[in-house]
């Protein structure tokens, strides 16, 4: 990495382009008719294009640093700019039915961009004060897009939400203060040797605080306690987007900060211990729902466990960051298609309802087919290549056990996947009413992120050349 300080703001262009499309998608809205409210949805679209054609410039440079030391701009950073910007691409394909002529439609918009922003900042951060806004702005505009659903389902949602992300900022910001007070820095290039000479009990604890404090945004566990009733209360839009846009930028900040820790501590069994808790609880958890959005919000909490354990032999393999980011990828994807089908067909809240889907809607079916497949890990979607390619890493880092933990977890979550499968491909009752119209929008997005999961997962080989290859600094 470029070891000379300095501001380089250019280097921040893509977080940069999200903040101000944010910004004028909010002050452009009040000042737009009602029924020209999608051209704030054009510009958020151009922004997020231009955001993930910055990235992509930008780290071809190689890796650099940013205002003096504090920001990274390096393979992770990248992975995480460009798979955001995608993924808040195709979740304005879900707004654009959800709230299109709607009184909140430009802040939508703007909050979707803030969001991703502040997820950029998470993944890029290489210092803890700039990892704390990152997790503000990444966090508060999620608030507001839980609860502009409306009802009591959202309203509970957006509280919980509120509540579990007001105690983990607090317990992130304890772990701030315990490192920083322990080391007399933030930046991560001086925690490595200043925290080797301090009390084991002191920096275990600001570790775990500011870890457990991540993990909220992850939506792993101990944080996870809010996924579940968010993604089953709030629209599919903000739905899709908070089981998937935070958690890239919260992955990457775990491997990053865990990547700058003293070598010489157990750091690796604490990020152990949260995945396989998380992969574990997320299954079980998932095994009885009735609601496909909150079956999918247990899903995510288990994806996180998954996506934890490249993170623990980051140390140990080179095969981490390449697995870890080519995962990611996928899961974004492939969730994205997921949401996207129960938001083009609003009205069906159970697994029962999905009954005869294959013949009413065989293309609606055969992205559902292609994401929850996708999620298991099955050939040749790219889940499946990240999910083997995490567990190569682990074994080659040493840590056969949790390579065989991930699979037999892999293998248990493909039953409550199928109980939303087979009612789809079960012959179709007479419908009900309200039960059989789609939205096109989010139709084409769901076949759309289909399409992709399959595409990266067949062009697995070229992505990993170019998250293994010249970024790499």
């Amino acid at each position: 990495m470029t070891s000379t300080l300095g501001m380089h703001p250019l280097l921040l262009l893509p977080e940069m382009l999200l903040f101000v499309g944010g910004l004028a998608a909010l002050l452009g809205g009040s000042f737009l008719a009602r029924s020209r409210q999608w051209i704030t949805r054009v510009v958020a679209a151009v922004v997020l294009i231009g955001a993930a054609a910055a990235a992509v410039v930008i780290g071809v440079g190689g890796a650099q640093q940013a205002f003096e030391g504090t920001y990274a701009v390096d393979t992770a950073t990248a992975v995480v700019r460009v798979v955001v910007a995608l993924a808040t691409l195709l979740v304005l394909g879900i707004a654009s039915d959800e709230v299109v002529d709607s009184p909140r439609e430009s802040e939508t918009y703007a909050l979707l961009l803030f969001s991703a922003a502040g997820a950029c900042i998470l993944g890029g951060a290489d210092d803890l004060m700039v990892l704390v806004v990152g997790f503000l702005l990444a966090s508060i505009p999620m608030y507001g897009l839980i609860g502009m659903a409306g009802g009591a389902r959202s309203a509970e949602a957006a509280m919980k939400a509120y509540l579990m992300g007001a105690l983990f900022g607090i317990l992130l910001l304890l772990g701030v203060t315990i490192l920083y007070g322990l080391s007399g820095t933030t930046g991560y290039a001086d925690l490595a040797h200043r925290l080797g000479d301090v009390p084991s009990a002191a920096a275990v604890a600001g570790v775990v605080a500011v870890v457990g404090g991540l993990m909220f945004k992850a939506g792993g566990v101990p944080g996870h306690f809010w996924v579940p009733d968010a993604a089953e209360g709030a629209s599919a839009t903000a739905a899709t987007f908070l089981t998937t846009v935070p958690k890239i930028g919260a992955v990457i900040a775990v491997y990053r900060l865990l990547a700058a820790l003293p070598p010489d501590r157990a750091w690796p069994l604490l990020i152990a211990a949260l995945a396989v808790t998380g992969m574990t609880l997320g299954n079980l958890a998932a095994y009885w729902q009735d609601d496909p959005r909150r079956l999918l919000g247990w899903s995510t909490v288990s994806q996180v466990g998954y996506l934890l354990v490249a993170v623990v032999v980051v140390r140990d393999s080179d095969l981490a960051l390449p697995a870890l980011s080519v995962y990611l990828a996928g899961y974004a994807v492939t969730n994205v298609a997921a949401f996207a089908v129960t938001a083009a067909l609003p009205d069906r809240r159970d697994l029962a309802s999905y009954r005869g889907l294959s013949s009413t809607h065989p293309w609606l079916a055969g992205a559902l087919v292609v994401a929850l497949l996708g999620l298991v890990g099955t050939p040749p979607t790219a889940v499946f290549v990240g999910k083997l390619t995490v567990a190569t890493a682990a074994w080659d880092g040493g840590h056969a056990w949790l390579a065989v933990v991930l699979l037999v977890n892999t293998v248990l979550s493909l039953f409550y996947y199928l109980r939303w499968l087979a009612p789809a491909f079960r012959p179709a009752r007479v419908p009900a009413v309200g039960t059989t119209a789609t939205l096109p929008w989010s139709s084409w997005t769901a076949v759309v992120a289909a399409a992709l999961t399959v595409v990266l997962g067949v062009g697995a080989g070229v992505l990993w050349q170019v998250v293994d290859g010249p970024l790499i600094g």
